[in-house]
């Protein structure tokens, strides 16, 4: 195991770069030999492992209960509560290291998401073969998936390999020629140890956000699955940040059989047909930008000699599940792509007094709001500790009569709503959410970036989404719920009196004066600072959540005059400022 810190990458840990950190054998190769980054990519990922090291995948048996407590209901309670606190410390492990693999790879997030090479296509029917399941994978034209793309590229270290076998070169070219073929097959080896990742056997089929729900759910839940000789019965498989060494055991086998058919074949071994045309410089399939797997060139297609090799490895591998249709797994969604909703809010918050001047005493106010919705979600671009979350809503607002009084001398039960230092209010509300990359509102005065720089612009977004620059504002999760701080991701306002002037009565600003009567807009301005999130659930289309915000609001008064008495001045009022905490329920439907 390369340890933490790492002066060099060895050549075990090139599979891991493969995809997630290159789109090429050639572009890992260049990474691995130039690129000073890759070693704090190495030490995130060897930290990583020693972190998940700590945290059992499923939770350990426990103490047994006394037997008065030994209820089904009292054990089931006890085994939700610690997966709770095991799956936390997990996601929390993981939100730390996508925060650093970001910063040191700027294309982490961004790298191979257009196409799905990182997984099994499905099965067409129950009854296709392992040799016709590997051609259909395999076969030029096919869509991007991790057999076919570990079959091309272990295809070019074989051929590499032969000519290592059969060909009489210089040292030099002999080590240019085998350093090319073992950059093939760490590559290669990347893609037939994805097929043992649970999520990545689920299949492909479906939009985005069905991929990435299906993925992340089956992953961390577990599938059962049988491989292709189909008799030793089934196994359960996890996945990614949740495999478990039984698990990884399963995938080694099977990259052994892989790495010895290429070392077999250069040391003569095995013998295949000598490809005199492979090149001595490592492969350019570039995984992140096809769609499709490309034809090769003549005398580099595969040989018939290759079909058993590659079969071999196969049969051990898990078979997918079916596609659309009868029979095919459930599907799962994560919150990607445009969506509408309802938002129902309640709230109080504490004021520091009321808009005249000489309003000080302290009251509190409560609030209702029900707003429609509509935005975008990137919701844990990376994992679960992101917040990508676009949305713009528009709703009513009514707050009740603030506690304080217009004078210090009524007590809260004298007069009711018409002697309160801030009256009964309906409003027009609406509210807008972004995430920024440095500063609030950022993203947006930049967009024009799109234009001329995609790239930058959308990395910018993805670290934006994950937290930041300073990546402050990261999820934390924990066995109750997950907290963040959202201070400057979103902003609302509310216009009080569009429809007609709020009224309030103001004391009188010098001793013995009288009352007057005012009539007055304003706009009240809030900014969340932090939210707790209980409970979250999605199913199908539709997700609901249940969120607790601590805000700041600043009550800006405007276009005031006083009607009563005639002719009295007017009264010069001021913001009311307030801190509050309000508790939201958010439905949505994804399209």
């Amino acid at each position: 195991m390369q340890g933490l810190t790492p002066s060099c990458i060895d050549w075990a840990a090139l599979p891991a770069i493969a995809g997630d950190h290159s789109c090429s054998s050639q572009e890992m190769l260049d990474t691995v030999l130039t690129k000073d980054w890759i070693l704090a990519v190495a030490d995130v990922a060897a930290q990583l492992k020693v972190d998940l090291a700590r945290v059992p995948v499923v939770p350990p048996p426990g103490t047994p209960l006394p037997k008065e407590e030994n209820l089904p209901e009292i054990r089931d309670l006890r085994r939700r509560v610690q997966s709770s606190e095991l799956r936390a410390e997990r996601m929390n492990a993981l939100r730390t290291s996508d925060t650093r693999l970001q910063r040191a790879d700027p294309g982490y997030a961004t790298r191979a998401g257009a196409n799905n090479a990182h997984f099994l296509l499905p099965r067409p029917t129950l009854n296709i073969s392992t040799v016709d399941y590997g051609k259909m994978t395999a076969e030029a034209g096919a869509e991007l998936n991790a057999i076919g793309v570990y079959a091309s590229i272990h295809l070019s270290a074989l051929q590499k390999a032969t000519r290592l076998a059969s060909e009489q070169l210089t040292p030099q070219e002999r080590r240019r020629l085998t350093r090319a073929m073992l950059a093939d097959e760490a590559f290669a080896l990347h893609f037939l140890e994805d097929v043992f990742a649970s999520g990545h056997v689920a299949g492909t089929w479906g939009d985005a956000s069905q991929r990435k729900g299906t993925h992340d759910f089956y992953n961390e839940n577990g599938l059962e699955v049988v491989n292709w000789m189909g008799s030793n019965g089934s196994i359960v498989l996890m996945g990614d940040a949740h495999m478990r060494p039984e698990d990884a055991q399963l995938a080694a086998k099977s990259v052994r059989t892989s790495l010895e058919q290429v070392l077999d074949v250069a040391s003569g071994k095995v013998a295949l047909r000598h490809t005199p045309l492979a090149p001595a410089a490592p492969d350019a399939l570039d995984v992140c930008k096809s769609t499709t797997l490309p034809r090769r060139e003549e005398g580099l297609r595969a040989a018939a000699d290759t079909v058993p090799l590659n079969e071999t490895v196969l049969i051990p591998t898990p078979m997918p599940g079916l596609g659309a249709g009868l029979g095919s797994l459930p599907r799962f969604r994560s919150e990607l792509g445009p969506f509408i909703g309802l938002a129902g809010t309640i709230d109080a918050r504490a004021v520091n007094g009321g808009f005249a001047p000489t309003q000080t005493s302290h009251g509190a106010i409560a609030g209702l709001d029900l707003s429609f919705i509509a935005g975008f979600g990137l919701e844990g671009v990376i994992g679960e500790s992101g917040d990508g979350l676009v949305f713009a809503s528009i709703g009513l607002r009514a707050d009740s009569a603030s506690s304080n009084k217009i004078s210090d001398s009524l007590s809260s039960s004298e007069g009711g709503s018409i002697t309160a230092a801030i009256p009964a209010r309906t409003g027009l509300s609406t509210r807008l959410r972004m995430p920024y990359y440095l500063v609030p509102g950022d993203l947006l005065l930049l967009s024009p970036m799109v234009f001329f720089d995609r790239d930058a612009y959308t990395a910018m977004a993805v670290t934006a989404s994950n937290g930041g620059l300073i990546p402050w504002q990261l999820g934390w999760a924990t066995s109750i719920g997950r907290f963040q701080f959202v201070l400057g991701r979103e902003l609302g306002i509310t216009f009080y009196g569009v429809t007609s002037n709020d009224q309030l009565i103001a004391p009188p600003s010098t001793p013995g004066g009288g009352l007057s009567f005012v009539q007055f807009k304003s706009i009240s301005y809030d900014l969340p600072i932090a939210e707790y999130r209980p409970y979250r659930s999605f199913a199908g289309n539709q997700s609901s959540t249940v969120l607790f915000q601590l805000f700041a609001n600043a009550d800006v008064p405007r276009a005031g005059s006083t009607v009563f008495p005639p002719g009295s001045p007017a009264v010069d009022l001021k913001t009311v400022w307030s801190l509050g905490l309000r508790m939201v329920f958010d439905w949505r439907l994804y399209r």
